[in-house]
């Protein structure tokens, strides 16, 4: 969930939840509780929040995956040494505090004393530095490791004091920390095939792991040990259930608790007074975004004014006033509008079909047997579009883009695959010539790991394999320059450079639509999250459903 937004690189690390299952970051926008109707509750322990996912963890070790299902079930299991508070200002969470030198190069954390791994053994510096030197690991199959690969050494101190050096500025350094603590005593001497955690995670959180039944459901228990208090909840089930209209379904009949809705589900099921009696539903504009990639190594795609005329054909305002019901923005770039690092002024590719067919004529696609299919060198201008399954919105995207498409004379194929296999089969391995995917965005500009051409990697973030030097060396500065100002100029190079050559054709960033069950209580919408304080939900006595 939203318990520090970014780990290890939140641009990635929420992304798939957000996009997938409803984003549940954000202020929120709920309509008050009639005086009248207000009861006045008091905390309890007890209950189950069964929540809603379209798709299964792909492993319990979330350092070494990048969707956001693993992430989220991870959250629940680890911690960190910061995190961003509900006012998305960086606070300790292993770290009681920090010290940072003047020049930048050096923050000295001094740690929680006293702190409980879940099988009862003492959390102390060691831990941390085993975690740094599993994610630089060469053998560690991560996709995160940019972030650590740019400190210079980590030192323990003591017991609760450890020193990390820096050869140069690095502006994420502090929030990059927030990565989750693995525990030395289980891991060490280990390889990721042998080590218990992959099968029986054990960390510092407010939850511990209980069981996972694969495509069926991850369960996880409360911490009684937990340092900033046992939370009131005794459960958290995490259901898959790879289709949000059965998910809708099982809301309804109290089979679940905790889902994002679609447009369709917000603005034309959920509006009666029954349903609103017995869940609350929250609104506000999704820390991500949603886009159609390319597969950059595809011959079809190499040419920057196809893709561009790509761009064109879309109309993106048609989507997101037939698919997301006007519950959406229209995407520039791979930032979120009004963020400090977004660059308004980028170019634009507003719906424009006459245009996209002169660029498509410029680079060599006309239809020379007038069969309405574009041609070059006697092949016809096809593709395939992938997406996941459980998806409704995204399918409906998929088959704008394919209608909006043959208008400029270029046929498209869709194909559905459900969450894992798309992923890992797919994705991960760059197994397809266009994708329609979302990422969630940290809070920080820094997206290295997804645009850098040194993360082109099987299982890296850059799976379109763009390559750019000046976009490359933006983001190096950006990332090593601390005044903002000066971060803000090479970012918004940055996104004019995306924005000239099309490796995404961004689409939308729509609004987040979480419903959940009226029993829970103390839920605080805040800029950082409804769940920046999930350890305090509770259910009263007299409301509980779920009792051992």
């Amino acid at each position: 969930m939203n318990r520090i937004i970014r780990r290890i690189l939140l641009v990635v690390m929420l992304s798939l939840v957000i996009t997938s299952c409803g984003n549940k970051d954000g202020a929120g926008d709920k309509a008050a509780i009639p005086a009248d109707k207000k009861v006045d509750y008091k905390p309890a322990y007890g209950d189950t929040i069964v929540m809603g996912s379209i798709g299964d963890i792909s492993g319990l070790i979330p350092h070494i995956t990048s969707d956001g299902s693993s992430q989220e079930i991870g959250s629940y299991i680890y911690n960190g040494l910061v995190r961003y508070d509900k006012n998305l200002n960086i606070e300790g969470e292993l770290a009681e505090s920090w010290d940072i030198s003047e020049d930048g190069l050096k923050i000295t954390f001094y740690l929680r004393k006293g702190v409980l791994w879940h099988d009862g053994e003492l959390f102390t510096a060691d831990d941390v530095l085993f975690t740094y030197k599993f994610m630089v690991d060469p053998d560690t199959p991560t996709a995160y490791a940019g972030d650590f690969l740019m400190v210079k050494s980590v030192e323990v101190k003591d017991l609760y004091t450890i020193e990390v050096t820096y050869d140069e500025p690095f502006a994420p350094a502090l929030i990059s920390l927030g990565i989750w603590i693995l525990p030395k005593h289980l891991m060490e001497g280990k390889t990721l095939k042998t080590t218990s955690l992959a099968t029986q995670p054990v960390g510092t959180g407010p939850f511990k792991f209980k069981q996972w039944l694969p495509k069926e459901k991850i369960v996880l228990v409360a911490n009684d040990n937990y340092f900033e208090g046992r939370p009131y909840i005794d459960k958290i089930i995490n259901r898959i259930i790879p289709d949000t209209a059965t998910m809708f379904l099982e809301l309804q009949s109290g089979g679940i608790d905790f889902m994002g809705l679609d447009p369709v589900q917000y603005t034309k099921q959920t509006g009666s007074a029954k349903f609103n009696e017995k869940f609350n539903k929250y609104k506000y504009l999704a820390n991500g975004y949603t886009y159609m990639g390319f597969n950059l190594t595809n011959d079809k795609f190499k040419d920057k004014r196809v893709r561009q005329a790509i761009d064109y054909s879309i109309n993106k305002e048609a989507i997101i006033k037939g698919v997301l019901f006007g519950l959406g923005r229209v995407a520039t770039g791979p930032y979120k509008p009004e963020t400090w690092f977004h660059n308004s002024a980028v170019k634009k590719y507003p719906y424009n079909p006459k245009k996209a067919k002169l660029l498509l004529a410029e680079s060599g696609w006309k239809d020379t047997n007038d069969d309405g299919i574009l041609d070059k060198a006697g092949k016809p201008f096809e593709f395939t579009i992938i997406t996941n399954q459980g998806n409704d919105v995204r399918r409906k995207v998929c088959e704008i883009i394919q209608a909006q498409l043959k208008q400029v004379g270029i046929k498209v194929e869709i194909r559905i695959y459900e969450w894992a296999t798309f992923i890992n089969e797919f994705v991960n391995k760059k197994k397809f010539e266009a994708l329609v995917l979302g990422w969630g965005l940290s809070r920080d500009p820094d997206a290295y790991d997804i645009w850098h051409s040194s993360k082109t990697k099987e299982g890296e973030l850059n799976f379109v394999t763009y390559k750019n030097k000046e976009v490359d060396e933006m983001l190096e500065k950006g990332r090593t320059t601390f005044d903002q100002e000066e971060r803000k100029k090479y970012y918004y190079k940055f996104q004019e450079i995306l924005a000239e050559e099309v490796p995404y054709v961004f689409l939308y960033v729509a609004e987040a639509l979480p419903v959940i069950s009226s029993r829970f209580q103390e839920i605080e919408p805040a800029p950082s999250g409804i769940t920046h304080n999930f350890i305090k939900w509770y259910v009263p006595k007299e409301l509980q459903v779920y009792k051992e």
